[in-house]
Order: structure tokens, then sequence, then C-alpha cells
């Protein structure tokens, strides 16, 4: 695919990688340094990693890491829909990071035009949401209902091709309900039960395989993983684009760029 149509705006792949920056509007989050503590905040934030060369930006009012607690919809919604609606009136991509249909359809009522759906884009009613509306989604591969519902992750061989399997049955079925304008997310950004170091070494071999995804017709995000180290991040950007991800999902935004930029990718 050479473009994506993500509601008024088109995104151009092949030989760029978009970098999406994340913004944190869950003051439960453990990457502190992404947390935007008001509306205000967040709008900063977004013009300044535009200003550094990031194509879309990612908001999330719901932590993702399975031992921080499930919100209602209506206390997410009121993080997010004050600053997706600034943003989309400033021309931003806006992308929404839920597993919750209630949710990206209020959103995307105010602007959103991408659905991060880390529920794997299984949900009925989320999909009925992507469907009837003009935006994309991306499609993030979850082992459970949603990132609050996991264990220890499956390590067994081939992982990114088993993936991409489970991913490629599920792109076939959402066509047949009207929704191809998808983006692919191995979801090895999410918290898993389990051994780090194991799952470290998982996350780099999807990256190293990723062949798989691509294989599937459809846009490659590589989330890549927060670290508490900062130069294993650097890492893990630089496999990524050495393995031709169409976008990189990143919280540190100025390096990310910086790379982008270094490898002439950046859109």
């Amino acid at each position: 695919m050479s473009s994506l149509h993500a509601g008024p705006h088109v995104l151009a792949f092949g030989s760029v990688t978009h970098v999406m920056a994340v913004i944190n509007l869950s003051p439960e989050s453990r990457n502190l340094h992404t947390i935007a503590p008001t509306p205000a905040a967040a709008m900063e934030i977004a013009h300044r990693h535009r200003d550094l060369g990031a194509t879309i930006i990612d908001l999330g009012g719901q932590s993702s890491h399975y031992d921080n607690p499930t919100i209602d919809p209506a206390q997410e919604l009121d993080r997010l829909l004050p600053v997706v609606a600034g943003l989309a009136d400033k021309n931003f991509v806006v992308s929404v990071d839920t597993w919750k249909p209630e949710v990206a359809a209020a959103c995307v009522k105010e602007g959103a035009v991408i659905i991060n759906d880390t529920g794997g884009l299984i949900d009925r009613d989320m999909i009925e949401v992507v469907a009837a509306n003009e935006v994309a989604a991306v499609m993030v591969y979850v082992e459970g209902k949603h990132p609050h519902d996991v264990g220890e992750i499956d390590y067994g061989p081939d992982k990114a091709k088993r993936t991409a399997d489970v991913l490629e049955e599920r792109i076939g079925r959402l066509a047949t309900l009207g929704v191809d304008r998808l983006i692919i997310d191995p979801g090895i950004a999410l918290n898993y039960r389990g051994d780090y170091a194991r799952y470290t070494q998982l996350q780099l071999d999807v990256i190293r395989q990723s062949q798989a995804l691509h294989d599937l017709g459809h846009p490659v995000l590589i989330p890549i993983p927060r670290k508490k180290e900062d130069h294993r991040a650097m890492a893990y950007i630089t496999l990524a684009l050495e393995y031709g991800a169409d976008v990189i999902r990143v919280h540190d935004v100025e390096e990310a760029c910086d790379l982008v930029r270094l490898f002439g990718r950046l859109p």
C-alpha cells in the first residue's frame, strides 16, 4: 500500500517512516515524561512534536499497563475529548489509543482520524465505529481481550510469522465488514507478565522477522517499547528502521525524529 486515507489526511508510505508521538493523558501512566497534566500542556507538547517531525499524535486516556486500574469510558473521555478537538482544529493527524468502542466513537466525532485499538480490532462495536467513519485503524496483536487481560506471552518459535497468520485471518474478516484502512502492529510494546529479559529478546526477534507482517499488504507500525535505558529505546528504533517500519510509535520523540532523519526517511 503506497498511501492510507485517515479522515481528510493522506499518509504516504514507501520510502518514509512516520513518527507517531505518544502523549499520555492518564496520570497513572508509568511513562512519566510523556504525561500531559492539562489539555493546554498536551496542545503545547503536540505542537512541539509536530515541529520536530512527528506526523501522528497518539493520545491515551487509559494506561495500558495491566497493573493500573481500568477506568470507565466517561472518565477516559473527560481526559481525551478536549485535546482531540483542539488538535483536530489545528489539522493534526490525531490517533486515539483505546480498546473501548464508546470512547472511539466519541473521539471520532471530535476529529480523531486513527483508532489505535489495543483490543486487536475484534470487538464488533469497535469494528462498526471504524467501518461507519472515514477513519483508519491500528490493529494491535494482543494475547488477550485487551492489555489489562494478559498473562505471559507465548514464546514459541517464528513469533512474527505466527502473529502475521493471526492478523491475516482478521484482515480477511474485516474486509467483509467494510474495514480496510488498516495499520498492522505486532503488539510488542504491550506489557505481559513474565520474564523481562526473555520478552526483550522476543521483541527484537519480531522486528527482525517483520517481513512476514509487511507481506500482509498494509503499513506496519513498530511500537518502540519504553525502556529505562534510553540507549535501548534508540536501538529498537534503529532496528525498526533497518527493517523498513512504515510507522514507529515512540515516547522519545526528538531522538526518534533525529534517527529517522538520519536514515533519510522522515516525510
